[in-house]
């Protein structure tokens, strides 16, 4: 590893993009205005499907669970079912073994759910499960600034490779001393300050207006960024390793981001979806960064609790970072 010419390439790119005014526009007012559309448009008190958690589901027979429009979702531990209560990932959760059941007196959705359930249901003691109330707002900050490192890191290491090769820049710098070890780290290292810096201004600057809720920390918060930042990133390296046409690495970029940008929790809480969605969601690099991020701010964790995302987007960098270093090709004949 050569510093200097390390140093020059990593100058360079990120000279490259920062005089791209158009692209540089582009990624810090797209969050903003999702951020505001979504604040926006789901500012209003409930929405019309409504999730109700119920212990050992499999085992209950009873008129409420054929009920339209009600999402019933099975749950075997009660603390974690209270939990997903008090956060707002479900409305309502009932027992009917013990004939009981309990709401979040923050939620709106789990007021109305209980009026719902009381219609046809009677002799159950009601119990109370308290939490701060998490705007959609905050929910989907994490999702969003996700969406937003996967576009900027997928299409803006992607796509430079491959119009690098495609115009016989990496045939140049071949001839040079700079070795492919150095190029590579430059481009990655490049990336990754990039949106790291984009990421932290939009979230600094939009929450002066929109006063996000926190409760971890923002130290385990900017790690799993980088990390999943890191991840998006050697991944895009293998997407563009040795394609020289920009469509098809267009092609491939986009049949990468758009399961991640639906299945990886973005918009929307996987919570009673189907495993088979489940299990696939976990082999998304995004799926990880985003519900790692949002475990830190929503719930506190600590970078212990969240081990396991760590340990995902950890591996799946040294999977994509060997994969496209051993299949990386200079020449646009790759």
């Amino acid at each position: 590893m050569n510093i200097k010419r390390f140093y020059a390439v990593f100058k360079a790119r990120n000279i490259e993009f920062f005089r791209d005014k158009s692209s540089l526009s582009w990624n810090l007012v797209f969050p903003v205005l999702l951020l505001v559309g979504l604040s926006v448009i789901f500012s209003g008190d409930g929405r019309a499907v409504y999730k109700v958690g119920v212990m050992d589901l499999a085992n209950v027979e009873a008129a409420f669970t054929d009920t339209r429009y009600i999402e019933f979702i099975g749950y075997h531990h009660l603390e974690t079912a209270r939990q997903k209560l008090s956060r707002h990932h479900i409305d309502l959760l009932i027992d009917f073994a013990g004939n009981r059941y309990w709401v979040n007196e923050q939620s709106p959705k789990s007021y109305l759910a209980e009026k719902i359930f009381l219609a046809s249901q009677t002799g159950f003691a009601r119990e109370e499960a308290s939490g701060r109330q998490i705007r959609y707002v905050d929910w989907v900050l994490p999702g969003i600034l996700g969406m937003n490192m996967m576009f900027s890191c997928l299409f803006g290491v992607g796509y430079v490779i491959v119009r690098y090769r495609k115009n016989l820049v990496l045939k140049r710098l071949k001839a040079t001393p700079l070795s492919a070890f150095e190029f590579v780290c430059a481009q990655l290292l490049s990336r990754l300050f990039i949106v790291m810096l984009i990421s932290v201004v939009i979230y600094a600057g939009c929450n002066m207006f929109f006063d996000f809720y926190m409760s971890g920390s923002y130290v385990d918060l900017l790690l799993i960024g980088i990390l999943g930042g890191f991840s998006l990133i050697t991944l895009a390296l293998l997407m563009s390793s040795r394609s020289k046409s920009e469509e098809l690495v267009g092609g491939l970029l986009n049949m990468t981001s758009w399961p991640m940008m639906l299945l990886s929790g973005v918009w929307f809480s996987l919570e009673g979806a189907p495993e088979f969605l489940k299990h696939f969601a976990d082999f998304l690099p995004l799926t990880h960064l985003v519900k790692g991020a949002r475990e830190v701010i929503t719930e506190g964790a600590s970078l212990a609790q969240i081990s396991d995302h760590l340990l995902a987007l950890a591996l799946m960098s040294t999977v994509f970072l060997s994969l496209g270093a051993w299949l990386f090709s200079w020449n646009d004949e790759g």
